[in-house]
Formats: C-alpha cells, structure tokens, sequence
C-alpha cells in the first residue's frame, strides 16, 4: 500500500468498478466485463513521486534519488516522458523515427527499473528537433493538449511530490526540456482545479487532485562532494530552497546509489551512453542530487536546521513527518501579495493551514520570522482548525527603510498548534522604487511572463539579461524602466558599460512614471576595443557584465546586464565562382579566414592536431561558397549513405545561415552538415534542426558538396555551394547570421567527443542569435524574394502508445490509459478474448462494442513476431475473428497485445496468452 493509500484512504476496486459500470441490462446486452487481469480496466495505480520530463534519459541524473526513497522510505515513483526521443541520435543502429522510439522507450525502462521504477507515461508527443525553443515546442507539441493529458495523469496516479526540469530559456537549456517543466508546473495548478479541463471530472469520473509540492531537478549556487553535500551548498540566490540528495549511501546490493545510478545510465546505448566510466567507489568524491523547491502546499523541514538536509527532507511534510512538525497530512501555505517590496513600504502576507482529513488542528497559531528592523502587525489566531478544513492568518510586514536594495530574503512563516509546529517560507525581493533593464530577448520576456502568470515571480531572474553586440559593432539598446511603487517617480536612468563598450547617452532621464507603469529609454552601445575575446572566451564565461543604474525618490536601483560578443566577418563577391572541388586553390576565397576551433561542447582539444579548424567563405551571383579545412588525428566511423543523419556521431561540419540575423529559433536559418567520408566512400549532407530538415538532395537541391581526405590522415577538407535560393528568406547582405560548425569523433561506436566552431556557447547550434555576424559586401537579392520565412516543415511521425508493446503491457497492469488520454468508455471497447496459433498466424477473438482501430502485437522473449493494424466493426453477436501473420515461428514467453483506438480519442488495453 502507497503512503497516499495510508494517508487519505482509497475506494476498493469493487466500488471503482461499480462506479464505472453500466447498467445492469445494458452489460448483459453487450457481453460479458472485460477482465481486470488481462485488460486496462479497474482502479488506476496509485504513485507517490512523479518525475516529468521530456525525453527518455531526463530522469537518468536523478534516479539515486528516487531509488533511494523507494527502499528507505517506500516511495513509488513513477515517470512522465512526453516524446520518446526520436528526434536524438542512435549509435546501436540506423533505426530512426518510430522504431528508434520504441528502442529509447525499451532504454528508459530497463534504465529506470534499476532505481525500482516500474511505471512509465509516454505521451506521444514527436521529439522533433534540438531546439531552444519552449515557445516552438509549445506549439509543435500543443500546449494545452499535452497539459491536459499530463493532469488526467497526476488525477489518475495521485502524486503528492512531483519533480521535473528547468523552465528558464537558459542559454543552451533545450527547449523541449523548458516546455516538460513548464507543463509540470502548470499540471501542478491546475490537477486539483475542478475549472481544469472539466471533461475529465464530469465524464471521465476523475477527481480533483492537487500534489503536495514541486521540485525543479536544477540548482544554482556552489557544492561540496561528500555525505555533507546537501549542507554545503551555497545557493546563489539566498532565498531559494534546496535540498541535497548524497548519492553515496549504500543500495541494497552493497554498492553507492551513485554506481547504481551509472549502471542506468549505460542502459542508454543508442544515446552513446554505454561507454560511461565508472563512478568513484570513494564515497567522498560522490556528490548530492540537488532540488530546488517550485512550490509547496505542506509543511516543510525548517530551512537552515539539520533536518533540511537529510537525503529524505524534499520527502517531510508530505510523504514523511517533520519531526516536531504537524500531523503528517497538514497542510501549510505561505503567501505574499507581491514579491517586489520596497523599504518601508507594507506588505501583507498569508498563511493558510489545513487540517488531516481525519483529525483536527486545535489552538492554532501563525507568526512570522522577519529580518531584523522589519516589522510584523497581525495576531496570527486560526483557532480550532476542523477535520479537512483551512483557516488563514493575515500579517501586515513593513520592512526596515534601510533594507538594502537588491536582496531576496525568506519570509518564514510557523503555525504551532497541540501536534506539532509547522514551517514554511516564501521569498521576496527588496527593490529599489524604480528599476531598469535592457531589453529582454524574446524567449526571456515569454518566460518573465510564464512566471507572473503561475505565480513563480523567483524563478523569472534565473536567466541574466544578455545582448548580443557584434565586435567592433553598435547596437540600439532599449531600456525598460519600471516603477515598482506606489508613488509616481522620476528620476535618472545611466547605464555603465564594460570596459571595451560604450553606451551613448550617458546618462538619460524619465519623469512622470506612474505606479506600476514601465517606459523605455534608448541607448546605442558599441564595441570600442576591437580585441577583445568573442564567444564564450570573452568575459565571464562569454558575458561582459554590466550594471544599469536607477534613481527615483526613494533609492538607486542596480540591475546587472551583459553583452555577448560575436565575431564578424565581411565577405566579398568572388572574382570567378569557386569550384566545389574539396581542395582551396590560391585566390578562390579573397576573404577572411575564420578561426573555427573555440570549444563549445565536449572534450578539450588535446593539441591543434587532435582537433582544429579554418573556413573561409565567399559569394558569387546568388550562390554562397563555403569551404572548411579540419586538423585531426582519429577519423570517425563511416556512415552508410543512406544513414547520412544526426552528424554528431561521427566527423562532420554543420553550417549554419541566418538570412536576416534576427531568427529567434532555427525554424526560420538553413542548417546543413557535411560528412567527409561515408562507408561508400565519398561525403554526404543533410539538413539538420532547421526550416526544413531532412536528407541533404532532397531539402537542398542545387546544393554541392566536395571532400578531400589526406593520406596518411591528418584531417579533410569539406567545400560547399548552397544557393540563396534555398535559404527560408532573402539574405539581409549587412547583417546575415553564420556559423561554422566542426564535429570530432575519434571513436568508431558512433559518438563524438568535442565540437569547435566559430562563434561558441553551449547549444549555439540552437541559438540564432550567437551566430556570427556576416557583410556580404555589394549583394542585392533578387527583386521579390519575401523578407519573411514561409512556414517551416517539422517532423511530426512519432510512435503512439497503441503501438508500443511496452507501454500496453503497463496499462493492463496500471489501468491508465495509454499515453494520458481517455480510457474508453465501457460502451466503446474492445480486447483480446482468446488467442490461438494457427501455424504461420495467430488467429484472435476480440470481444467489440464498437467500431474502432485494433493494434495489434504478438511477441515472444526474442522481440515481436507479427503486427497487425485493422479496423473492425461490432456485430451482432459482438465477437470478431482477426488473424495476425506471423514474420517466424514463435518461442517462449509468447503474448499478444492490443491497444484500442475507439476512434474518439480514447483507449482500451488487453493482453493474452496464445495457445
């Protein structure tokens, strides 16, 4: 039985089954009930942690955690994956699309089972590209869909802890990753409010159900390895709550979580995972799994003390009793009415506690814990709290008018009543007035919005202000200024650039600022200093930080900014069209050479041999020339032609345009990589991740590609022609986006090891923006030619669940639905009555009380030996006759396994034996 089962009590399976049951006349009509046994009907699996994200191997750095909790404290956990990742790469074979799905769903469950997870939510939604983008994952996958179907989930399994990814447009953070924990949070909302897609509570019988609190698998700040990781980490941000999980305590099989959690990770061989070294096997080299808390409706281990950090203090207060703290099934909130305060200027603050259902909270009392100089107002009486019920406290907080500015600190808040004391805390920032920031880059101003709009105000500053500016160039800099009081404000705005930079004006001035209003101010910053470092070698970790400056009546805000220098290049128009021949003749490239060597991703180069690189680019008519010259000592495996794809597995040059420099995503560039060599011998292409992506002859027509390969190896050239034709728009020829993007593979298993290129962050691929900046000197594009990209082409075919024999298996044990849709009504199902083999086929008989689609799958212990896809009608007698060819005689452990698509979006899953 769950900790949910002994918390709250669950209905016995007979009265879910009656529930859902139709009548009486109406079930002896249709035939007999499907079998709990061998179909997806009956109560569904009831969880205590669920991990959501977007792939498989999400989870894969979290699992000593949840195999912890599971043996120590008999936590089941179960996991969300919304795609099956067939967008990544596979280094066991060419299987790609479906099949390389079901393959990456079969890693992830062996993978997670190491952690003692059994249960696993694809929702079917295409791993369609690396992307950085949450707001074109959002509308590939549909966002309200997914989030829907992510609720009907946590209503179904009744998860009080939830854990999930980062949110943020962290530079390089991967889309799909930002879209999983967004939706994770928002389910978090939304599963316990009867507003939420009501369908699912008024004819699909759910209930409401809202999670106790949510963890993000994220943290920022500095760490210490062994058993007192957790309490040696610094969060960056004060005011955060972050727990560590130490991954060196002992698993049942004698060996450290952390070895336990390697082992699952190896599972993952078509992501090149299975080569992973071995952890350490001293215990004070391991570190924590480190969580930071989203939210929480339940009392929480009060932070600072010995109980925050214990391996189990994300679990106290929900799952596990705080010692010393309320009856275990309290719950507690802390509220503020806003987050920015200001020094001296009130604010109110909230806190709620609820009783057990089973048990009430007497003599109740709230009160807060302030810095010191702020005041609280407010008597902080609840009273007797009743049996299920909530009674609030409100608080009048002041701060101190000299709080300094620019600090997040905790307001704590304690409820003490006959069982026990209760914490919580929420954070706040201490503002300035009036304060200013450069302009937000569009993600970044989406995600600002997500967070006021779901009430995670703290989260919005994870991603630092940036602009990319490039060297030696200048830019318009727009300055947001917003008043965060309730007075009107004026004053001055006076941004102070990095050494290398200037910002003119120097100074500029609003006045007349209402209350809550935001105007803006404009500022053109320029390089001054020609050498300093671009990409990820300038600055600090490639950002020249910067404050901005703010006065009104009441204090200076500070707010810290950054540039981000990219490097520039002029290209001029070729005396004669370069020959596309694998070889860089004298006068060919009249232009620059590119240094193409700076790490971005991977293993460091070991010398210029071991890895480096050149381009050199030139334009002739309408047509782009771009040739590569690659140092490197180890060649990588060939590809077959036909397997010309996913080019990070082996040697490859990705160039990468950005027609008008101002893409947001890689949906609107040309991205294409080049292969030197395959197992035919000569190069290939591809498009990868952008407008249209797919095999390079078919996407890129007119495009030519050459290679030359030396003899003894010590690198290659790879030369291109890519008319401008191709390209999603016309070329803006002073200001057109390029990078140029070498990969090193020194291994023959299909993975590779360091990435170089020319303008480098981590996932620069993804980011248009760092691209580098590119003069086509004295090009015109065609009259005509649109300015704005057409529609991109996306991958869509992804591997539903009524296909996975896997994922059928699980909902006959679970009974949830497949894939978080609607489990079918009793009126609409169909399954598996009876199965026999008939020499080369296996002839079934379904039990129909509707037309629909069957899928069907017959495997043994060797893998699947027949499939069958087919609609069927009900008739009369409601009993149907399919026959599934088989591809080989079958061996041991022999089923069949059928999802059923009523055609209406719902599903119904059953399982037999053939005999």
């Amino acid at each position: 039985m769950s900790h949910a089962q002994r918390r709250r009590g669950v209905a016995t399976a007979a009265a879910v089954v009656a529930a859902l049951a139709l009548p009486t006349a109406a079930i002896a009509a249709q035939g007999p009930n499907p079998p709990d046994a061998t179909t997806s009907s009956g109560p569904p699996a009831d969880l205590d942690a669920m991990f959501i994200g977007a792939h498989p191997d999400d989870e894969a750095s979290t699992l000593s955690t949840f195999g912890q909790w599971g043996t120590d404290h008999d936590v089941s956990t179960g996991v969300v994956t919304i795609t099956r990742g067939e967008g990544g790469g596979n280094a066991v074979g060419p299987e790609e699309g479906p099949a390389l799905g079901l393959i990456r769903e079969r890693e992830e469950r062996q993978a997670v089972a190491k952690a003692g997870i059994t249960d696993v939510y694809n929702l079917d939604e295409v791993d369609f590209y690396y992307t950085v983008s949450e707001p074109l994952t959002a509308q590939v996958w549909g966002h309200e869909e997914t989030l829907a179907k992510t609720v009907r989930i946590l209503r179904q399994t009744r998860p009080e802890v939830l854990v999930t990814m980062n949110p943020a447009p962290s530079p390089g953070q991967h889309g799909n990753h930002q879209e999983a924990a967004r939706i994770a949070v928002e389910a978090y909302h939304a599963a316990g409010d009867p507003s939420r897609f009501p369908e699912q509570i008024t004819k699909e019988g759910l209930k409401p159900f809202s999670p106790d609190r949510i963890w993000m698998r994220a943290a920022n700040g500095t760490s210490a390895n062994g058993p007192g990781c957790a309490k040696a980490f610094v969060p960056a941000d004060p005011s955060q709550t972050v727990h560590g999980v130490w991954s060196g305590t002992p698993s049942p099989d004698g060996r450290t979580w952390a070895a336990v959690e390697r082992d699952a990770q190896r599972v993952y061989a078509s992501q090149g995972w299975a080569g992973f070294p071995d952890v350490s096997t001293n215990p004070a080299q391991l570190g924590c799994d480190y969580l930071t808390l989203v939210d929480s409706r339940t009392p929480l281990p009060r932070w600072g003390a010995d109980a925050a950090f214990t391996n189990s203090a994300p679990l106290e207060g929900s799952l596990l009793p705080v010692a010393g703290g309320l009856p275990l099934g309290s719950g507690m909130t802390v509220e503020t009415d806003r987050f920015r305060v200001q020094p001296g200027a009130p604010f109110t603050v909230t806190v709620g506690a609820t009783s057990p259902a089973g048990s009430a909270l007497g003599a109740a009392m709230a009160r807060l814990a302030v810095p010191e100089g702020w005041t609280v107002a407010g008597s902080g009486a609840l009273g007797s709290v009743p049996a299920g019920a909530t009674r609030e406290a409100s608080f009048t907080v002041t701060p101190a008018a000299g709080a300094p500015v620019g600090t997040r600190v905790r307001v704590q808040a304690f409820v003490d009543a006959a069982g026990g004391t209760g914490y919580q805390d929420e954070p706040v920032l201490v503002s300035a007035p009036v304060t200013a920031t450069q302009q937000l880059l569009p993600q970044v101003a989406q995600f600002h919005a997500w967070t006021r709009e779901v009430g995670a105000d703290a989260l919005a500053d994870i991603v630092r202000p940036v602009l990319t500016l490039a060297s030696g160039g200048s830019r318009t800099v727009e300055v947001a200024v917003t008043n965060h009081s309730a007075a009107v404000q004026s004053g001055t705005v006076t941004p102070r650039p990095p050494a290398g930079f200037t910002m003119t004006p120097a100074t500029t001035a609003y006045a007349g600022l209402a209350p809550g209003a935001t105007t803006k101010v404009t500022f053109t910053a320029t390089n001054t200093d020609t050498s300093l470092r671009t990409s990820v070698e300038g600055g600090t970790g490639g950002d020249y930080l910067y404050t901005i400056d703010t006065t009104s009546s009441g204090a200076t805000g500070t707010t810290q900014q950054a540039f981000e220098l990219v490097p520039t290049a002029t290209v001029p128009q070729a005396a004669t069209a370069p020959t596309v021949d694998g070889v860089v003749s004298a006068g060919e490239y009249a232009g620059p050479v590119l240094d193409v060597s700076r790490r971005w991703e991977g293993e460091a180069c070991s010398s210029a041999a071991d890895c480096s690189a050149t381009a050199q680019v030139a334009w002739r008519d309408d047509t782009l020339f771009v040739a590569v010259t690659v140092t490197d000592d180890v060649k990588g495996t060939p590809l077959a032609t036909s397997d010309c794809k996913r080019h990070w597995r082996t040697d490859a040059v990705e160039i990468a345009i950005d027609p008008r420099g101002t893409s947001e995503n890689t949906s609107t560039t040309f991205k294409a990589a080049i292969l030197p060599w395959t197992a035919e011998g000569g190069p290939c292409h591809l498009r990868d991740a952008d407008a249209h992506q797919g095999d390079g002859p078919t996407t890129a027509p007119g495009m030519k590609v050459a290679s030359t390969v030396t003899q003894p190896y010590t690198g290659y050239v790879v030369e291109t022609s890519i008319p401008m034709s191709l390209l999603p728009s016309a070329v803006d020829p002073g200001h057109m986006g390029l990078n140029v993007l070498p990969y090193d593979s020194d291994t023959q298993d299909k993975t590779g090891q360091t990435r170089i290129g020319w303008s480098v962050w981590g996932g620069v691929q993804g980011d248009p923006y760092r691209w580098g900046d590119v003069r086509l000197v004295g090009y015109v594009p065609p009259a005509g030619r649109p300015t704005t990209p057409a529609d991109p082409v996306i991958p869509t075919e992804a591997l539903q669940s009524v296909d996975s024999p896997q994922s059928i298996e699980q909902a006959v044990r679970t009974n949830v639905a497949l894939a978080g849709r609607p489990s079918s009504s009793e009126d609409e199902i169909a399954w598996v009555d009876k199965a026999k083999v008939r020499g080369a086929s296996v002839e079934l008989r379904l039990r129909v009380r509707d037309p629909g689609t069957v899928h069907i799958t017959v495997q043994d212990a060797d893998g699947i030996a027949g499939r069958l896809v087919t609609a069927v009608d009900r008739p009369r007698s409601g009993l149907v006759t399919v026959t599934v060819p088989l591809t080989r005689a079958l061996g041991a452990n022999a089923s069949v396994l059928l999802g059923w698509d009523d055609g209406t979006g719902g599903t119904f899953s059953s399982t037999a034996t053939p005999k």
